[in-house]
């Protein structure tokens, strides 16, 4: 085999499909640039299949810009565009052009649109694309009609959906997400909403949904999704949440800042019961302090987050509440007062296995609750202690006494993580 000449263009010599994919990596811009790299390179761009163009780099003006994605458009001959993004943050194109530009886009067979762009309009051809397998749209607030259009909604195609809607969204954005048969994954954020709305999600065939609600949110929310595996909803307020069929839920997060009260609450734990992994903030948990906290008897991994703002004794709940619990992360909270269950919980004897603590700072309680942990967790592999602000010589009593706590099981290995001092011990 002869041996290449020094001056051969290895990279020109690739399959024409092999430079399209390497072209469809780059930003279009940068794609369009190799033309003049030679007589070979000069059709090069016209064949990739992913269209990314955004205002991160300057064009010499909009007009500029708009003739750019005009031209490339016209020019682009591959059969199926897999992707299609349009993302300006620092300038405004005429609502007409991009209702050109996605049109062109879904003339070109686009499975994926990702538009982030204001002002927007939708062509009526986006609402029967038959291709479209992916779509995320970003809708300002003075677009909030681009729903609101005569022509029927039919994707069959599209199986992930991604909108954040300012305002108004209700009837028309929910028109839009039924018109989507075979949908798997949707994630929707609402900025405002200022009245009373009704969310409605009835769709059979969706796994994974995250639900995003912004300020002066005041709607009710009903769930039957007997498909849905995951589930994550936050935003500043807790709406009314109807919890329908969520018999296929494994995992879920909830993250509100705000929760009004304690049937809201209730009801929202309550639809939750039976999932396997659950995230959520402490906030939400507090009201069932001195009542019956609801039962998780699939629960096997928990994560609280801002526990300091919660007392001991809701740690102890928790416990009690999950008999078949594995794995708790959990921050170290403020009450500065650990009291002994009369019985040790159900799964500190067969099955919690890791547990973490952030944010400790070595107090009494702190210790008497670890060394209860230590003492009565027959089945516990690892417990890490991650230390919140002490001094290195807190630090270095806190661990010394840590290890001359007794274990109820012989395998615990603990991890000490400090700013002073690291240690891990069997």
């Amino acid at each position: 085999m002869s041996s290449r000449s020094k001056n051969e263009d290895t990279l020109s010599c690739l399959p024409e499909e092999v430079v399209s994919h390497i072209l469809s990596l780059m930003p279009t811009k940068f794609a369009v640039r190799t033309s003049v790299l030679s007589k070979r390179w000069k059709y090069s761009w016209t064949f990739v299949t992913n269209l990314d163009f955004n205002d991160y780099h300057p064009y010499n003006g909009l007009n500029c810009f708009s003739k750019f994605v005009d031209r490339v458009l016209e020019h682009c001959k591959t059969s199926q565009l897999k992707s299609f993004k349009l993302g300006l943050f620092r300038v405004s194109v005429q609502k007409s052009d991009v209702a050109k530009w996605i049109n062109e886009a879904i003339r070109l067979n686009v499975c994926e649109l990702d538009i982030h762009v204001s002002p927007i309009e939708l062509p009526l051809s986006l609402f029967t694309c038959k291709t479209l397998t992916r779509l995320r749209l970003v809708v300002a607030f003075h677009d909030s009609d681009v729903f609101n259009v005569s022509s029927p909604v039919m994707l069959p195609g599209l199986k992930t959906l991604d909108l954040l809607v300012s305002s108004k969204p209700s009837v028309t954005v929910l028109r839009f997400i039924h018109g989507c048969p075979i949908l798997e994954n949707l994630s929707l954020e609402i900025m405002f909403s200022y009245d009373e709305e009704h969310y409605n999600f009835n769709i059979p065939t969706l796994k994974r949904l995250e639900l995003r609600m912004g300020s002066y949110f005041n709607s009710k929310v009903v769930l039957n999704v007997p498909n849905l595996e995951y589930l994550s909803v936050g935003g500043c307020h807790c709406p009314h949440f109807v919890m329908g069929d969520l018999s296929s839920l494994v995992e879920a997060t909830v993250c509100f800042s705000s929760i009004r009260d304690y049937y809201q609450k209730a009801e929202l734990l309550k639809g939750l019961s039976g999932v396997k992994s659950l995230s959520l903030l402490t906030s939400t948990l507090n009201v069932f302090v001195h009542s019956n906290l609801p039962k998780f008897l699939n629960l096997k991994h928990l994560e609280l987050k801002d526990s300091f703002k919660s007392p001991w004794i809701l740690v102890t709940q928790i416990l009690e509440s999950s008999p078949e619990l594995e794995h708790l992360c959990f921050e170290e909270p403020e009450d500065i007062s650990w009291i002994e269950p009369e019985s040790v919980p159900t799964c500190m004897l067969s099955h919690l296995r890791t547990m973490k603590i952030t944010k400790c700072k070595g107090r009494k309680c702190d210790i008497q609750f670890l060394e209860y942990i230590l003492g009565n967790s027959e089945v516990l592999k690892t417990i890490t202690i991650i230390c919140g602000s002490m001094l290195m010589k807190d630090e270095m009593e806190m661990c010394a006494r840590l290890l001359k706590f007794p274990r109820a099981s012989r395998f615990c290995e603990i991890h000490f993580v400090g700013k002073w001092l690291n240690s891990s011990t069997g």
